[in-house]
């Protein structure tokens, strides 16, 4: 017994020690004109930082073959997807692209490229104009011209930044099962959530690529307090059984460090704990991965992988307040005070850990 609970601890002392797998970076695609910048904050700021992970969410900003169509204004270019990833293998940073699916289709009056272009797979089509009364749109997750669709859309997004891991969103999804929908009426939320999650996660497998999605449809908002925002109350969150443990799960919490990595590596997810602009929350998250990592039982510890910073405003503006110039608004300055601050500490924590491991070996 005294041997079993020696590997244990030298199990949980190792991993506490190593450096996260994931030190990540969300970041909304910038404007074309803006590429020369982000490559540049890539080749400078990352490293510097020890980021190794970049989540750049195109949507439908890309210039698309397969379905030109969908393609929303100032789209990235091969070109410029080129480049990103070729700043990226040179800096040590992986990229994986981003489509905020299912919900997320509109913001304000704007509908974005799927739906404009494909107003059918629309969950309530020809409702709400100007999307009005709404948050966002959303598709039908069982119209049969969906997924085909898709698809080739994810295949060639993933083929552009030759990347080995897709980020799907799937975020505040409110309008799921609706009534009129002759498709989903009478469904539960939970089922159409993870079938869509399934599908996804499957369609990537088939090429060995990885699924990952923000956690909040998959959290109880009034069990948790996560609320409406960070955590689901149209019944989604228990689609948490029912879709494939392999998925990675991006668990965002703004406000307050609510503990949703323990439960997500308890459940046999690997998580990213995943903060925004206020640095005492983005600690505690950070505290909490460590405790997660050293104390925990090690096949949980494990399944707590990393860190991730999201930004949520223009990223030109993050990168130049990050450099040095003056910021573009308050949001933007506590944004990079909350990644500095994030990225100080992951290193400093590194750097004792690796302190007391030569100690130890000694």
């Amino acid at each position: 017994m005294r041997y079993f609970s020696s590997l244990l601890v030298l199990s949980v002392c190792s991993l506490c020690a190593a450096p996260l797998p994931v030190r990540g970076l969300h970041l909304l695609a910038p404007k074309t004109a803006d590429i020369p910048l982000l490559v540049r904050f890539i080749r400078e700021g990352m490293p510097k930082e020890g980021v190794n992970t970049l989540i750049l969410e195109v949507d439908y900003r890309f210039q698309f073959r397969s379905h030109p169509e969908v393609t929303d204004p100032d789209p990235l270019t091969q070109a410029d997807a080129d480049a990103i990833t070729a700043a990226a293998r040179q800096a040590g940073v992986r990229v994986i692209p981003q489509i905020n699916l299912l919900g997320h289709q509109s913001w304000a009056e704007t509908t974005y490229g799927l739906l404009r272009s494909h107003p059918e797979l629309d969950e309530t089509p020809g409702r709400y104009p100007k999307n009005e009364g709404i948050y966002c749109r959303s598709y039908c997750p069982l119209h049969p011209a969906l997924h085909p669709i898709l698809f080739d859309l994810i295949d060639e997004l993933e083929t552009a930044f030759h990347a080995d891991a897709f980020h799907a969103g799937m975020d505040e999804v409110f309008i799921l099962a609706d009534e009129q929908c002759p498709r989903c009426k009478g469904r539960l939320t939970s089922e159409l959530y993870a079938g869509e999650v399934t599908a996804l996660h499957d369609h990537l497998a088939k090429s060995q690529r990885q699924l990952w999605i923000w956690g909040d449809r998959l959290l109880d908002g009034a069990t948790t307090g996560a609320g409406k925002w960070e955590g689901s109350f149209n019944g989604t969150w228990t689609a948490i059984d029912r879709i494939p443990r392999d998925v990675v799960i991006c668990d965002w919490h703004y406000d307050s460090p609510i503990p949703g990595a323990a439960f997500f590596a308890m459940k046999g997810f690997n998580v990213i704990a995943c903060p925004w602009r206020k640095a005492d929350v983005a600690l505690a998250e950070i505290a909490q991965i460590e405790n997660l990592r050293s104390s925990a039982d090690a096949n949980i510890g494990e399944r707590v992988t990393g860190f991730m910073e999201t930004t949520w405003g223009q990223t030109a503006d993050f990168i130049h307040a990050y450099f040095g110039e003056p910021p573009a608004n308050d949001q933007i300055a506590q944004v990079v005070q909350t990644f500095k601050a994030s990225f100080s500490r992951l290193r400093a924590d590194q750097m004792t850990s690796a302190s007391a491991g030569a100690g130890g070996a000694r």
